[in-house]
């Protein structure tokens, strides 16, 4: 199966919104990310970001809140390999399949399992059953079998039920695909009640012209516009040169990339703290003292920043409670914590043989 993760690893698509994290997987023939309606509703765009993705905004095109199914109009991507769907009856309990994803907002992860069931009923609707450990961040991404097609959409767990993931089987995927492209690849969704598509050249005024129900388009999505506190740090990102829409990583989370450092800002807002981590480098593998020897005396130079180790990751972290936050606070700090990120993580890669992240950012 390795070889179908590593097939997959340039395929599977981190999404991020103002309210949650998911995943999606890249359709290049289609033209589209296919991921969880829950994942992007109430969106008219979505962040996309992938190993030959960079990050950017894109626009949601599709709707089926009844199956659970969102498509996302995907850039020009040549260099990602074609993902194959399924043959609907090619799923057996059984099977061996990889659940593939980016579970708590991980860039990657891939876990292997066996179908146990293909007839699971939920709200009427037939899921696998399968035992490949599905986590929050999960949702979304695909169910590959050990040929490499996709055989369903990783879609929810049963909670308190220990390794039990259900995904939705590919033959729905198939039809919503269908449905979309009939209507000429334009912004659209699939009414709950009459399962008829509606598209943005026939108004729908919030009302399913064939049926009467409720339903809203994608671009009929309110704008996210954000409030209070979040307001402030966003001014404050802004003011010190970066995109908020593309920093955004869920309620009251965001991700900026200064120089070759990457930093998370967040508001815990029950208790009113505010805290940057700038993710700077590893520890090396040898010679690790001098290292910590330097960071301590950091700590006591270092004015309203702090460095600290998390696993093998050197941090440098800023924290202050919303009620002193300020446009003229926030800046200062910030911009403090921007400048340093980038003039630390250098230094201690090139004077101390820190290793750079593996991985990187915006």
């Amino acid at each position: 199966m390795q070889n179908v993760i590593e097939q997959y690893r340039n395929i599977v698509i981190q999404i991020a919104t103002p309210y949650s994290t998911g995943t999606g997987f890249l359709l290049r023939e289609a033209g589209v990310i296919v991921t969880n309606d829950h994942v992007v509703q109430g969106n008219r765009e979505v962040i996309v970001d992938g190993p030959l993705l960079p990050r950017q905004l894109a626009k949601v095109v599709f709707s089926d809140p009844r199956h659970d199914l969102a498509f996302i109009a995907a850039p020009p991507c040549p260099e990602v390999p074609i993902a194959a769907l399924a043959a609907s009856k090619t799923v057996s309990v059984g099977d061996v399949v990889v659940a593939i994803g980016h579970p708590f907002g991980l860039k990657f992860s891939a876990t292997q399992g066996i179908v146990s069931g293909i007839e699971f009923l939920q709200d009427d609707l037939p899921y696998i059953q399968h035992d490949a450990a599905l986590n929050p961040g999960n949702s979304g991404g695909p169910l590959v079998n050990k040929q490499g097609e996709v055989i369903g959409v990783n879609t929810f767990i049963v909670n308190g039920g220990e390794s039990m993931g259900f995904s939705l089987p590919v033959r729905y995927l198939a039809e919503s695909l269908a449905m979309w492209k009939q209507g000429g690849g334009k912004v659209g969704a699939r009414c709950q009640n009459c399962k008829q598509a509606v598209f943005e050249q026939v108004k729908s005024d919030g009302y399913c012209p064939n049926c009467g129900a409720p339903i809203e388009l994608p671009s009929e999505a309110e704008q996210y516009e954000p409030a209070g506190i979040a307001r402030t740090i966003e001014e404050i990102l802004e003011k010190c040169g970066h995109d908020t829409r593309l920093a955004r990583r869920g309620p009251n989370v965001w991700e900026v990339r200064n120089g070759s450092a990457n930093i998370f800002v967040s508001y815990y807002e029950p208790n009113g703290l505010i805290a940057g981590d700038a993710i700077l480098c590893d520890l090396p593998t040898t010679n690790i003292q001098p290292v910590y020897e330097y960071l301590l005396r950091q700590n006591h130079e270092l004015e309203a920043l702090s460095f600290s180790v998390r696993g093998q990751e050197i941090v440098l972290s800023l924290v202050i409670f919303d009620r002193y936050l300020t446009l003229e606070t926030g800046m200062k700090r910030f911009r403090n914590l921007f400048n340093k990120a980038d003039h630390y993580d250098n230094l201690l890669v090139e004077q101390f043989g820190a290793a750079w992240k593996l991985e990187s950012g915006n």
